[in-house]
């Protein structure tokens, strides 16, 4: 193997695990540091005014999901290449799950802008009124949106996580955790669609969710960092796809 080849491995494993790292830290940045923090559960009055008072932030949060965006599309296809000696099709076939939660999580960032546009164009006291009554049901579909997103990004883990199963290289603990926080993606996307009050059982559904898939999706990454240049994963046995 030539040095061309085998820095090849590393640079993958590397630029995966920078992807991965960027996507967590913008995610928790957006999600819970900025939106957590400004939406105020059932009031779309005192949400619009949170968001009037630091609507640089709030901006900021939708920045971070661009950068969340264009680091997802790289790590699929970087994943792609770095996982496809162990099996193309099943590689290719997580590659496209990943892609399809991108394209989706793009659409739905438009239900995020949206309360930018109904607080500057609130003129008038009827538009006041509308634009307050309308912040959370945009917010809201932006979450409804971003659980359908998650159903495709769920199951792209569940096949990441088999990848790794059937590699040598890596840990098999992160291919089983990994499978964990796909379940758990999929379990938390079918919960909001199914139960009619969701927003009871919101805290446990979150709990369950995302501890086991940050456990699992940091310690992938840090490993992709870290251990990720010992050389291409490839199949522990011979498999059929």
């Amino acid at each position: 193997m030539t040095d061309r080849q085998s820095a090849a491995p590393a640079g993958l494993a590397r630029l995966s695990g920078l992807g991965y790292l960027v996507i967590i830290v913008a995610g928790i940045f957006a999600e819970f540091f900025v939106r957590g923090g400004l939406i105020v559960p059932g009031d779309g009055p005192a949400t619009l005014a949170a968001i009037r008072g630091a609507e640089t932030l709030y901006r900021s949060s939708l920045a971070s999901e661009f950068l969340m965006l264009v680091s997802d599309v790289m790590l699929a296809g970087a994943l792609y290449l770095l996982f496809r000696a162990v099996s193309r099709p099943l590689a290719l076939i997580a590659a496209t799950f990943r892609l399809t939660h991108a394209a989706i999580v793009g659409a739905n960032l438009l239900n995020a802008y949206l309360p930018l546009l109904l607080l500057h164009g609130a003129g008038t006291p009827a538009g006041a009124l509308r634009a307050e009554s309308l912040t959370l049901v945009y917010l809201d579909a932006h979450a409804y949106g971003y659980a359908v997103g998650l159903v495709f990004f769920g199951v792209h883990c569940l096949l990441l996580g088999t990848l790794i199963l059937r590699a040598t290289g890596v840990p098999r603990l992160l291919g089983a955790l990994l499978l964990l926080a796909g379940l758990g993606y999929l379990v938390d996307s079918l919960g909001r669609t199914l139960l009619v009050d969701y927003a009871a059982s919101a805290g446990l559904f979150q709990t369950l969710v995302f501890v086991p898939a940050f456990v699992g999706e940091l310690s992938f990454c840090l490993w992709l960092l870290i251990r990720g240049d010992r050389g291409r994963p490839r199949p522990r046995v011979q498999a059929a796809v």
